[in-house]
Protein backbone atom coordinates (compact mmCIF):
# COMPACT_ATOMS: atom_id res chain seq x y z
CA UNK A 1 0.00 0.00 0.00
CA UNK A 2 2.80 2.47 0.92
CA UNK A 3 4.57 1.69 -2.34
CA UNK A 4 1.40 2.39 -4.29
CA UNK A 5 0.92 5.75 -2.54
CA UNK A 6 4.59 6.58 -3.16
CA UNK A 7 4.23 5.73 -6.86
CA UNK A 8 1.05 7.78 -7.24
CA UNK A 9 2.57 10.77 -5.47
CA UNK A 10 5.69 10.44 -7.60
CA UNK A 11 3.65 10.35 -10.84
CA UNK A 12 1.70 13.42 -9.77
CA UNK A 13 4.80 15.42 -8.74
CA UNK A 14 6.87 14.31 -11.73
CA UNK A 15 3.92 15.07 -14.01
CA UNK A 16 3.85 18.73 -12.93
CA UNK A 17 6.71 19.60 -15.25
CA UNK A 18 6.99 22.55 -17.63
CA UNK A 19 9.58 22.84 -20.38
CA UNK A 20 11.25 26.02 -19.09
CA UNK A 21 11.79 24.42 -15.66
CA UNK A 22 13.64 21.35 -17.01
CA UNK A 23 17.07 23.03 -17.30
CA UNK A 24 16.56 24.78 -13.95
CA UNK A 25 15.96 21.47 -12.17
CA UNK A 26 18.92 19.87 -13.95
CA UNK A 27 21.06 22.74 -12.65
CA UNK A 28 19.63 22.54 -9.10
CA UNK A 29 20.47 18.87 -8.87
CA UNK A 30 24.04 19.60 -10.02
CA UNK A 31 25.03 21.88 -7.11
CA UNK A 32 26.96 24.56 -9.05
CA UNK A 33 24.11 27.14 -8.82
CA UNK A 34 24.37 26.81 -5.05
CA UNK A 35 28.02 27.97 -4.88
CA UNK A 36 27.10 31.48 -3.61
CA UNK A 37 25.19 29.90 -0.70
CA UNK A 38 28.09 27.52 0.01
CA UNK A 39 30.42 30.53 0.17
CA UNK A 40 28.02 32.37 2.49
CA UNK A 41 27.82 29.40 4.84
CA UNK A 42 31.61 28.95 4.79
CA UNK A 43 32.05 32.65 5.60
CA UNK A 44 29.62 32.33 8.53
CA UNK A 45 31.54 29.34 9.88
CA UNK A 46 34.87 31.22 9.65
CA UNK A 47 33.32 34.36 11.15
CA UNK A 48 31.82 32.58 14.15
CA UNK A 49 34.45 29.90 14.77
CA UNK A 50 37.65 31.72 13.83
CA UNK A 51 40.73 29.51 14.05
CA UNK A 52 38.59 26.58 15.17
CA UNK A 53 36.55 26.63 11.93
CA UNK A 54 38.54 23.71 10.58
CA UNK A 55 36.71 21.45 13.07
CA UNK A 56 33.40 22.48 11.50
CA UNK A 57 34.67 21.97 7.94
CA UNK A 58 36.10 18.58 8.89
CA UNK A 59 32.77 17.59 10.43
CA UNK A 60 30.87 18.70 7.30
CA UNK A 61 33.14 16.47 5.24
CA UNK A 62 32.53 13.56 7.61
CA UNK A 63 28.76 14.12 7.52
CA UNK A 64 28.81 13.94 3.72
CA UNK A 65 31.10 10.91 3.78
CA UNK A 66 28.82 9.04 6.20
CA UNK A 67 25.52 9.97 4.54
CA UNK A 68 26.85 9.20 1.08
CA UNK A 69 28.43 5.88 2.00
CA UNK A 70 25.42 4.69 4.01
CA UNK A 71 22.90 5.65 1.35
CA UNK A 72 24.87 4.47 -1.70
CA UNK A 73 26.74 1.44 -0.37
CA UNK A 74 24.48 0.11 2.37
CA UNK A 75 20.86 1.13 1.77
CA UNK A 76 20.66 0.92 -2.04
CA UNK A 77 22.22 -2.57 -2.31
CA UNK A 78 20.28 -3.76 0.76
CA UNK A 79 16.81 -2.59 -0.34
CA UNK A 80 17.33 -2.80 -4.14
CA UNK A 81 14.31 -0.62 -4.86
CA UNK A 82 14.30 0.34 -8.52
CA UNK A 83 14.31 4.01 -9.35
CA UNK A 84 10.99 5.12 -10.89
CA UNK A 85 12.66 5.56 -14.28
CA UNK A 86 13.68 1.86 -14.22
CA UNK A 87 10.35 0.57 -12.89
CA UNK A 88 8.68 -1.41 -15.74
CA UNK A 89 5.23 -0.59 -14.31
CA UNK A 90 5.89 3.13 -14.89
CA UNK A 91 7.39 2.78 -18.36
CA UNK A 92 6.33 5.68 -20.56
CA UNK A 93 4.88 7.65 -17.62
CA UNK A 94 8.07 9.18 -16.18
CA UNK A 95 9.27 12.59 -17.35
CA UNK A 96 13.07 12.33 -17.76
CA UNK A 97 14.52 15.68 -18.89
CA UNK A 98 18.07 14.45 -18.24
CA UNK A 99 17.82 10.87 -19.45
CA UNK A 100 18.46 7.79 -17.35
CA UNK A 101 20.66 8.01 -14.23
CA UNK A 102 23.64 5.74 -13.65
CA UNK A 103 22.42 3.50 -10.83
CA UNK A 104 19.34 1.27 -10.99
CA UNK A 105 18.43 1.60 -7.30
CA UNK A 106 17.21 4.70 -5.51
CA UNK A 107 16.32 3.92 -1.90
CA UNK A 108 17.52 6.00 -0.09
CA UNK A 109 18.34 9.18 -2.00
CA UNK A 110 22.00 10.10 -1.57
CA UNK A 111 21.24 13.69 -2.64
CA UNK A 112 18.64 14.01 0.11
CA UNK A 113 20.84 12.32 2.72
CA UNK A 114 23.83 14.53 1.89
CA UNK A 115 21.98 17.85 1.68
CA UNK A 116 19.77 17.27 4.73
CA UNK A 117 22.78 15.99 6.69
CA UNK A 118 24.72 19.18 5.97
CA UNK A 119 21.62 21.31 6.63
CA UNK A 120 20.99 19.70 10.03
CA UNK A 121 24.64 19.87 11.04
CA UNK A 122 25.24 23.50 10.02
CA UNK A 123 21.88 24.68 11.34
CA UNK A 124 22.68 23.13 14.70
CA UNK A 125 26.20 24.54 14.59
CA UNK A 126 25.31 28.10 13.51
CA UNK A 127 21.81 28.50 14.94
CA UNK A 128 22.80 30.50 18.01
CA UNK A 129 24.74 33.05 15.96
CA UNK A 130 22.44 33.21 12.90
CA UNK A 131 18.89 32.07 13.51
CA UNK A 132 17.98 32.59 9.83
CA UNK A 133 20.65 30.22 8.50
CA UNK A 134 18.43 27.15 8.92
CA UNK A 135 15.92 28.56 6.44
CA UNK A 136 18.57 28.81 3.74
CA UNK A 137 20.07 25.41 4.53
CA UNK A 138 16.81 23.48 4.64
CA UNK A 139 15.48 25.45 1.64
CA UNK A 140 18.53 24.32 -0.33
CA UNK A 141 18.09 20.71 0.82
CA UNK A 142 14.39 20.73 -0.07
CA UNK A 143 14.79 22.24 -3.55
CA UNK A 144 17.78 20.05 -4.38
CA UNK A 145 15.91 16.94 -3.20
CA UNK A 146 12.68 17.88 -5.02
CA UNK A 147 14.68 18.21 -8.23
CA UNK A 148 15.38 14.47 -7.99
CA UNK A 149 11.64 13.71 -8.15
CA UNK A 150 11.15 16.23 -10.95
CA UNK A 151 13.96 14.58 -12.93
CA UNK A 152 12.32 11.17 -12.52
CA UNK A 153 15.07 9.46 -10.54
CA UNK A 154 13.57 9.22 -7.03
CA UNK A 155 10.25 8.50 -5.39
CA UNK A 156 9.12 10.84 -2.59
CA UNK A 157 9.75 7.97 -0.15
CA UNK A 158 13.39 7.79 -1.28
CA UNK A 159 13.71 11.50 -0.55
CA UNK A 160 11.97 11.28 2.82
CA UNK A 161 14.11 8.34 3.97
CA UNK A 162 17.27 10.08 2.74
CA UNK A 163 16.27 13.27 4.58
CA UNK A 164 15.68 11.37 7.84
CA UNK A 165 19.02 9.56 7.49
CA UNK A 166 20.80 12.84 6.74
CA UNK A 167 19.22 14.75 9.62
CA UNK A 168 20.09 11.99 12.09
CA UNK A 169 23.72 11.86 10.96
CA UNK A 170 23.97 15.65 10.88
CA UNK A 171 22.66 15.94 14.44
CA UNK A 172 24.96 13.16 15.68
CA UNK A 173 27.97 15.01 14.27
CA UNK A 174 26.73 18.31 15.75
CA UNK A 175 26.58 16.65 19.18
CA UNK A 176 30.04 15.15 18.70
CA UNK A 177 31.45 18.54 17.67
CA UNK A 178 29.98 20.14 20.79
CA UNK A 179 31.57 17.46 22.97
CA UNK A 180 34.96 17.70 21.29
CA UNK A 181 35.01 21.50 21.29
CA UNK A 182 34.56 21.61 25.07
CA UNK A 183 38.11 20.33 25.43
CA UNK A 184 41.07 22.47 24.41
CA UNK A 185 43.10 21.02 21.56
CA UNK A 186 46.80 20.69 22.35
CA UNK A 187 49.29 20.14 19.59
CA UNK A 188 52.76 19.03 20.61
CA UNK A 189 55.61 20.21 18.49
Amino acid sequence: MLESIDSQLFLWLNGQHVDWLDPVMVAFTAMWPWIPLFLLWAWLVVKHYGKRCWWVFLAVGLVILCTDQLSAHVCKPLFQRLRPCFNPELEGLVHLPRGLPGGRYGFVSSHAANTFGVAAFLTSTLWRQCRWVGWTLFGWALISSYSRIYLGVHYPGDILAGAVLGVLIGLIFALLLRRISKYPIKING
